[in-house]
């Protein structure tokens, strides 16, 4: 089987309108006209920098939908992770997330620095930026067998704020 990225993802949410808000104020995504004639309560997004035709498909199922319990009461899918180019991009999406009361942790994995939101439904993504093939050392490997604090002002030290992330990983060299 031939899989090599995710695609898209699809997120059932209580309030179309608020949810197309969050994502489109807080992580730039913006609505792209391919919702079918006919349909409604749902919106289709394109993440900033996406080539996708969309990342993202908002169904709307109601206001007395209940918020996610994934990994709290019941089976369901975590997390989705989005990934950025660089530390200074990741540092602009924690102030907005944190000014939307939005981000929830953070952390540091070794190999990536990650946020981690939740949206007005609670349901969590990550938004991470990869250390480049390049710039893997023994430190960053090692420290992929632990969560460490992420502490963005001397990940930017160490790597540079512009340094284009996942190259060699999730982007080619």
């Amino acid at each position: 089987m031939g899989i090599h990225r995710l695609n898209h993802a699809v997120l059932y949410v209580s309030d179309l309108a608020r949810s197309v808000a969050f994502y489109r104020d807080v992580l730039g995504f913006r609505p792209v006209a391919m919702t079918p004639d006919g349909f409604r309560g749902a919106t289709f997004l394109q993440a900033p920098d996406s080539t996708n035709d969309h990342d993202l498909g908002l169904f709307e199922i109601g206001a007395a939908a209940g918020r996610s319990t994934a990994g709290r009461a019941t089976v369901g899918l975590y997390h989705l992770a989005w990934e950025v180019d660089t530390l200074d991009e990741l540092a602009v999406t924690a102030e907005r997330l944190a000014a939307a009361g939005a981000l929830v942790g953070t952390s540091d994995h070794g190999t990536t620095k990650s946020l981690y939101g939740q949206d007005p439904d609670g349901l969590e993504f990550e938004v991470v930026w990869l250390v480049p093939a390049d710039r893997l050392d023994d430190t960053a490997l090692a420290a992929r067998k632990r969560i460490g604090r992420l502490d963005l002002a001397a990940e930017r030290q160490r790597y540079g704020g512009q340094t284009r992330g996942g190259v060699g990983i999730s982007v080619p060299a």
